[in-house]
This record gives structure tokens, C-alpha cells and sequence, in this order.
């Protein structure tokens, strides 16, 4: 949510796309399966704080400066996929998510993560919040906004690595700006829309995921359609809603 707030929806995907570097270079150095999770951690983070220094340090845009860093993680990752000796490279389940390969260390790492990155919200809302609304405000209360902003670039690398097995790098950022954006339909303050989305982010994971292990599809796709599916429900009655009160404010001035 907060991605979304500071105008960051695409940050989710510029870090996916640069841990899709570990990827690659743990195929290039031959580590065990085992290792290349904790390899696109370190890939992940040492990109979003890359990512900070450089938004805090030049004049580009923000779009601009995802734009140069996805397009260097990705042309980095191509480069190691093609140094990497051996037969194909089975790689569609960290494009596309899947849970045939997803192991139980994975799964504790992903609960670790979550564990995480929930205690910090809980503990820097406040904080958190004040920087979104206004950050030069915040700047001039004398919170430290620079350590904020990068303990939160931090915990959304943490978030975007541990979930490239499951959703995949071309969704992962789907899935974490979709929830968000269905909940601004019908959220009427800021806390209703960070609890909403929330629930719609667990609840299209778990739906997801168990459509995905019915029918055999890929996990990300499965994922982010569910998401999809309450965006549109939640429009289509927003709009719905309006007509009726449209009509029926129209009916009590003929009145």
C-alpha cells in the first residue's frame, strides 16, 4: 500500500527483476538449489538500496530511475543465464511461480519474511504514514526519513525475493499493488485500505494457489487473476452504487 500511496507501484517489479540477477548468477556459480534463495536475497536488497541511493542522490523521476534499474537487473540476469554452463535452464518457475518446486525451507522463509516485515509495520505505522502523507514534514519533525525510507525499500526486497518461487517475477509486482488498488474502490480512510488490502492480498494468494494445485496452472497467473477478479467485482459495484444513487437523487428532484 505504501508502494502504491508514494507512487512506487512499480518498485515491486524493478526489485523482482533485479533478484532474477541471483538467479542467474547462482546458475552461473553452480550452487545448490538450497543456496539461491538466500543469493536472490542478497541480490534483492543490495538492488532497492541501490534503487534508494540513487533516488535520493540524482534528479531522475521516479519512473526513469526504475526504468534504468529494472532494465540493468534484467540485462545483468540474461548475462549469467547465458555464461551459465549445462543443459536448459529450468527457469519458468521463478518467471511464472510454481508450487512443484517450492521446498519447506522456502516456506519457513517465506513465514520468517512475513513475520518481519508485519512486526515493522506494526511498530513504524505512524512513522510510515506521516512520510507518505507529507515527507518534508516528516523531514523537518526530525524523524529520520532517510533510515525510514530505507528500512522500507529493505523490507519490500525481503518480500519480493521470498516470493519469486511462488508468484514469479513477472507478477510478483501484480500481486502487491492490485489488492491496493481494489481497496481504494471502497476504502473510505487510510487504515480501511491497508486492513483491505491486506486480506485481499491473503485471501488471492490462498485462492490462488489452491486453483493452481486443482487444475495444475501456474501459481503467479492463478494469483494475480484471483486479485483481478475482486478489482472488477469491487468497480463494477462502486459503479453500480453510484448509479443507483444518481437515480435516485434524480427522482427526489422531480420530486
Amino acid at each position: 500500500m505504501f508502494l502504491v500511496i508514494r507512487r512506487y507501484s512499480f518498485m515491486a517489479d524493478t526489485i523482482a527483476h533485479i533478484s532474477l540477477a541471483g538467479v542467474a548468477i547462482g546458475l552461473w556459480m553452480g550452487v545448490a538449489s538450497s543456496v539461491t534463495p538466500l543469493l536472490i536475497l542478497v541480490v534483492a536488497v543490495l538492488g532497492a538500496l541501490a534503487v534508494d541511493h540513487l533516488r535520493s542522490r540524482t534528479s531522475l523521476s521516479a519512473d526513469a530511475l526504475l526504468a534504468l534499474m529494472m532494465s540493468g537487473g534484467l540485462a545483468l540476469a540474461i548475462i549469467f543465464f547465458g555464461l551459465a554452463k549445462g543443459g536448459a535452464l529450468d527457469i519458468t518457475s521463478y518467471l511464472f511461480g510454481s508450487l512443484m518446486t517450492v521446498s519447506s525451507g522456502d516456506l519457513r522463509l517465506i513465514l520468517v519474511v512475513a513475520g518481519i516485515v508485519l512486526l515493522f509495520l506494526v511498530l513504524l505505522y505512524k512513522e510510515l504514514y506521516f512520510i507518505c502523507s507529507d515527507e518534508e514534514s516528516a523531514r523537518v519533525s526530525g524523524l529520520p526519513v532517510d533510515w525510514l525510507n530505507r528500512l522500507f525499500i529493505f523490507l519490500v526486497a525481503l518480500t519480493v525475493a521470498v516470493s519469486l518461487r511462488v508468484v514469479g517475477t513477472l507478477l510478483v509486482g501484480a500481486l502487491m499493488v492490485i489488492p491496493v488498488l481494489a481497496s481504494l474502490i471502497i476504502g473510505r480512510s487510510f487504515k480501511q485500505v491497508l486492513y483491505l488490502s491486506l486480506g485481499l492480498g491473503v485471501i488471492s494468494t490462498l485462492l490462488g494457489l489452491t486453483a493452481s494445485y486443482q487444475f495444475g496452472l501456474a501459481a503467479g497467473g492463478c494469483v494475480v487473476l484471483t486479485a483481478l477478479f475482486f478489482f472488477a467485482l469491487f468497480y463494477a459495484l462502486k459503479q453500480l452504487l453510484t448509479y443507483f444513487k444518481r437515480r435516485n437523487a434524480l427522482q427526489e428532484n422531480k420530486r
